[in-house]
């Protein structure tokens, strides 16, 4: 006879086996377990244990922050730097000469084979603004607002495959598991919009990113930080109408049951997961009121629509820029837009630097530009923090891979480009600097867990003491190694 846990245990067997190590030492008011539960959730961890009624509520920083909120706009596939922000007129002098044997000793690449050929860009690059910043004409808008933005030449990673190298940038680690930055930021200091989430993901392109719903999953965080998708047509969010035939009288007395219910058992196991059910709950019926609100665009001005390029009851990126200034304007902490397609390998027309790089250089010029202006005339970008960029760089190479005549580049960690703007950046400024090839950092190395580090800074959180302790660690987002830096040379 086949021996079944939940069914052949003693009552009380099965209670004590349901209740979690945390969940014991939580329990315990006296003694060895109160001792340890003082050592897990001191101050460091305080937004560890939301409050019953409330575990989204605003909760004050570890200091005075310079950013409120955070836009971080992902360009999934990784963007040629040499096409857009890092000029290299060596590059395009040495144009399909054979790669200096000295960049390929020792070197892996995802799909090079064989001795590849260096490729220029066949794009030209324009000063802008007092800055003099040194922007591709792929994008012209955001030379407008050249002199509102930091540029970072200088970044790196570990990571040389989209999902890994995706993974390590919002979660600080390369293996699913992690937590994502706007769980780590919302579990932090919780959100000023009761009605909306405090974490939302905004997805155009086509697809997900390569890193899928792990780039906004809790990980081992309470599941009530999980960032939520909104979609732009149809349902904003699937499943949050009320089921044919209830009405919204009928909703509210069927939660408030379910919320008895769940405190009893919540008083009962004292499972954090009891506490995040009952706040999913009830978010997800004021949600029904307040999401199909913030996501209607067309009650923004024709002016405003046109400046973005933006059109009601579409779905594109120029939408979610403007969705992420509604989100932020009405309270939410964290808006993630990612933005599919920007693998250019050269394979063909669908993926290569001369076709297709513009189109999707056309497609998120414009909002960029927009959203930048936008928050500044509305007083909001000094503390908005807005950051855009991939998860890796592209070699100074040609991949031509099985002899495509396309031109592309394969994946490439050692440097990329990305830019920030608002929340306690420094505007205008350039920082870090590659070789003359485009190949290596030869100033000011920046990597993910200094970026991350710099981030949390900006938002008042102190990004060694934002903790949570899971399969014991004192788990954080710059990862256990303590090597991380807040980068000074980027704030105001």
């Amino acid at each position: 006879m086949d021996f079944h846990p939940d069914r052949d245990l003693p009552l009380s067997w099965q209670h004590a086996r349901a209740l979690t190590r945390r969940q014991f030492l939580k329990r315990s008011q006296t003694g060895l377990g109160a001792l340890a539960l003082a050592s897990m959730l001191g101050r460091d961890s305080r937004a560890a244990e939301p409050s019953v009624d409330n575990p989204m509520m605003p909760r004050p920083p570890h200091f005075a922050p310079k950013a409120k909120r955070v836009i971080y706009l992902h360009m999934s596939g990784g963007p040629p730097q040499q096409e857009l922000l890092d000029e290299k007129p060596a590059l395009v002098k040495h144009h399909m000469q054979p790669c200096p044997d000295v960049l390929l000793k020792g070197q892996k690449f995802a799909f090079i084979k064989g001795h590849p050929k260096l490729l220029g860009s066949p794009y030209k690059f324009t000063r802008h603004g007092q800055s003099g910043a040194s922007i591709s004409e792929l994008l012209p808008n955001l030379g407008t607002i050249a002199d509102d933005i930091a540029i970072v030449r200088s970044m790196w990673t570990d990571q040389f495959n989209h999902a890994p190298a995706e993974l390590f940038l919002f979660t600080g680690s390369q293996r699913n598991g992690g937590a994502a930055m706007g769980s780590w930021i919302t579990y932090g200091l919780g959100t000023e919009n009761q009605d909306l989430p405090g974490f939302v993901v905004l997805i155009s392109g086509g697809t997900d990113p390569t890193g899928g719903k792990a780039l906004w999953s809790t990980g081992f965080l309470p599941s009530v930080y999980q960032g939520v998708q909104c979609r732009t047509v149809g349902d904003p969010v699937l499943y949050v109408g009320d089921p044919k035939g209830m009405d919204r009288s009928d909703r509210r007395r069927t939660l408030d049951a379910l919320r008895r219910l769940n405190e009893y058992e919540l008083s009962e196991f004292g499972d954090p997961e009891t506490l995040t059910r009952i706040s999913q709950y009830e978010l997800a019926f004021r949600m029904q009121m307040a999401v199909p609100d913030v996501m209607e665009i067309r009650q923004e001005p024709a002016s405003i629509l046109e400046e973005y390029g933006a059109t009601s009851g579409g779905s594109s990126f120029a939408n979610n820029c403007l969705l992420a200034r509604r989100l932020v304007e009405r309270g939410v902490r964290y808006v993630q837009l990612f933005d599919w397609g920007w693998d250019c390998h050269g394979t063909g027309a669908g993926d290569d630097i001369v076709k297709h790089l513009p189109i999707k250089c056309r497609e998120i010029d414009r909002p960029i530009a927009a959203l930048v202006k936008d928050l500044k005339r509305r007083g909001m970008l000094d503390d908005t923090l807005i950051i855009w960029g991939g998860e890796f760089g592209r070699t100074s190479m040609n991949e031509a891979r099985g002899g495509s005549k396309f031109l592309g580049r394969d994946h490439h960690p050692h440097c990329f480009s990305i830019w920030m703007a608002g929340g306690g950046i420094k505007p205008g400024i350039t920082v870090g600097a590659t070789d003359e090839l485009g190949y290596q950092i030869v100033d000011n190395p920046i990597g993910i867990h200094d970026l991350q580090a710099t981030i949390l800074h900006l938002l008042g959180l102190d990004p060694w003491k934002l903790t949570y302790p899971s399969l014991g660690l004192d788990q954080k987002l710059i990862g256990p190694e303590n090597t991380a830096k807040i980068r000074k040379e980027l704030l105001a």
